[in-house]
This record gives C-alpha cells, structure tokens and sequence, in this order.
C-alpha cells in the first residue's frame, strides 16, 4: 500500500507549477534521481484548470520517476489527477473527512504548528504530519517559527512527520539533531544553482544524523 511508503521518504519537495529554466518534468526527474522521495505541488496561483493539468503532468513524471505525489489542499484534484495523497492545513477539510473521500488508500498529510496539534493529528488517520514553520519562511508569511523544540516534541510522538519551514543546508543539521528524520523543502532546492546537489547535500545532512 502506497500510504506505507511515507515512512520511508527522508526528502519531501514542495513546489509551484513553474521552475528557474527549463521544462519542469526534466527537473522534476533530475531532484526525484538525486533522492527526493514524495513531491507536493502547491500553488495558489493556478486556474482549477491550470491545477489539475499540472497535477496530471506531476502525477505521471513522479510514478514514471519512482516518487510520490501529493497535492496541497484539493482532494479533488488529488483523486482526479491520479496523485498519490493530498496535503491538507489546520483550515482546511479536517482529516477524518478527507478519509472518509478519498477512501483508504489515499495519502494524507496535516500541517501542524504546536503540540496540542500535533497530539490531535496522532489520533487521526493522516499518514504523516508536517511540523513548522522551523525557522521564518516567507512562503508562509505571518506565520511565526515555532522553532527546534517543536521537532522535539514530534519525535516523540512518533507519528511520521517531516520538519518544514526555512530547512537549508546550513541549518538542516540541527533541524536533525532535534529528532527529525525526514525534512520538508521548497526554496532550498527550487531555487539551487544545483538542485541535484542541493538534494544530496540536505540527504547527506540527514544521513549523518542517524
């Protein structure tokens, strides 16, 4: 089952439909080869048309590429486009009822900003939770960090959780120190004059943590 999957995707790519150059399936191939294991499309720019042929695109160059894919916010567009999970926030369709959609074979992802929500999420049927913003991110503007030792308190649940916000190579070290095993990124790797190294920087980060 793919939901089994999750637990071993150390890389998790965030990332509009555009990127720097180039056609964006030749870098989705190239950062999936590098070791990103599972790809979240997200953005809020894109007609419901716009999203779901773009979602299609990303569906089929992961599954060709050995990753999974998942869509931010839109069930709908997840199950139409043949994704494997939708991502879902605090505001957004609660979990349980995204479960209840999508059936049991569907991913499902839950943001989380604190531990109260992070102890809600384990009692739910989400597959994973992501845990942030780590550090101040402008892709999440207004959102302040909620810092390392929410990472903490994660690995101690033990829910499946990936660390996001503002993770780069230079601080993706402690972000691992503090119990993450799996991190979230966007512009660490979107915006990469390398994004293959950048991908492997980051794995080799995780690696060192074990």
């Amino acid at each position: 089952m793919r939901r089994e999957l999750v637990q071993d995707v150390r890389l998790y790519l965030v990332m509009g439909a555009a990127v720097r150059s180039g056609p964006v399936e030749d870098f989705l191939a190239r950062v999936i080869d590098a070791g990103v294991g599972m790809v979240q499309l997200r953005d809020k720019t894109l007609t419901d048309r716009e999203l779901f042929k773009t979602a299609r695109l990303f569906a089929d160059v992961c599954r060709e590429n050995g990753a999974l894919f998942i869509v931010n916010d839109r069930t709908d567009v997840a199950l139409a486009s043949g994704a494997d999970g939708v991502h879902v926030g605090q505001d957004d369709m609660p979990a349980a009822d995204v479960r209840r959609l999508a059936g049991d074979d569907l991913i499902i992802g839950l943001s989380t900003h604190s531990p109260a929500q992070i102890d809600a999420a384990a009692t739910t049927t989400a597959d994973y939770i992501g845990v942030g913003p780590i550090y101040e991110t402008p892709t999440k503007p207004g959102r302040a960090a909620v810092g390392l030792d929410l990472v903490r308190y994660a690995a101690r649940v033990g829910k499946p959780f990936f660390a996001i916000g503002g993770i780069d190579r230079t601080t993706a070290g402690e972000v691992a120190a503090a119990g993450a095993r799996s991190l979230s990124v966007m512009r660490a790797v979107t915006q990469a004059e390398d994004p293959q190294s950048a991908v492997r920087d980051l794995l080799d980060v995780l690696i060192a943590h074990r």
